[in-house]
């Protein structure tokens, strides 16, 4: 574990290396993919849940927190655009860097640092956690994000009164946040593993 956390800090200290960039674009090229797609989307109204963080998760995991920040950049811009090009209901709130790119940046990030720093040997379990919690930092950045800025927007948007806006983003955190979580976990951990197995 110990190698491995100075491997990716060192890889992390230098400017991007050939392969990183490469697995930037890889990653997010099948963001993109899933986004244009629609595979990336599980419609729950009001909104679609997501596994379009995942490639930003397998990011950080792999490569550390400047490559998973960088996938989650992509993303983040990626979803800017779409909200012009093809809004929908919450679209206004995505036209916003602070919603759109910073929270999608922080997956990449936190997946980095929880997989790196948590002191637990199991590789497994770090990914797994690392997983989680990156899609948690998403969704409730998003959520708390939507509530405190655009809040009236959103009740008039889903047609709600404005003094229960705060109850129905909560909802969308449960409802959204842990089958995103759970299904980022099932899917980052088997192909992280056998990644990084290939890699060494």
């Amino acid at each position: 574990m110990e190698k491995e956390s100075a491997v990716l800090q060192t890889r992390s200290a230098q400017k991007f290396t050939v392969r990183q960039l490469t697995i930037i674009g890889l990653l997010a090229g099948i963001t993109i993919v899933l986004g244009m797609t629609g595979w990336g989307f599980v419609p729950i109204p009001p909104i679609s849940a997501t596994i379009l963080h995942i490639p930003t998760i397998l990011g950080g995991v792999v490569e550390g927190p400047k490559v998973g920040m960088a996938v989650g950049f992509l993303f983040g811009v990626y979803s800017m655009v779409q909200a012009y090009i093809a809004p929908n209901v919450l679209s206004f709130a995505f036209m916003n860097p602070i919603i759109s790119v910073l929270p999608r940046m922080l997956i990449g990030l936190v997946a980095a640092l929880v997989y790196l720093y948590l002191p637990i040997k199991v590789k497994a379990i770090r990914i797994g956690l690392a997983a989680f919690l990156g899609t948690a930092t998403n969704t409730i950045l998003v959520m708390s994000g939507i509530y405190a800025i655009y809040g009236v927007e959103f009740a008039k948007a889903t047609h709600i009164p404005e003094e229960t806006v705060l109850k129905a983003v909560m909802a969308i955190v449960w409802s959204h946040g842990i089958p995103e979580a759970l299904l980022a976990v099932a899917v980052v951990t088997p192909v992280a593993i056998a990644v990084i197995r290939k890699f060494k």
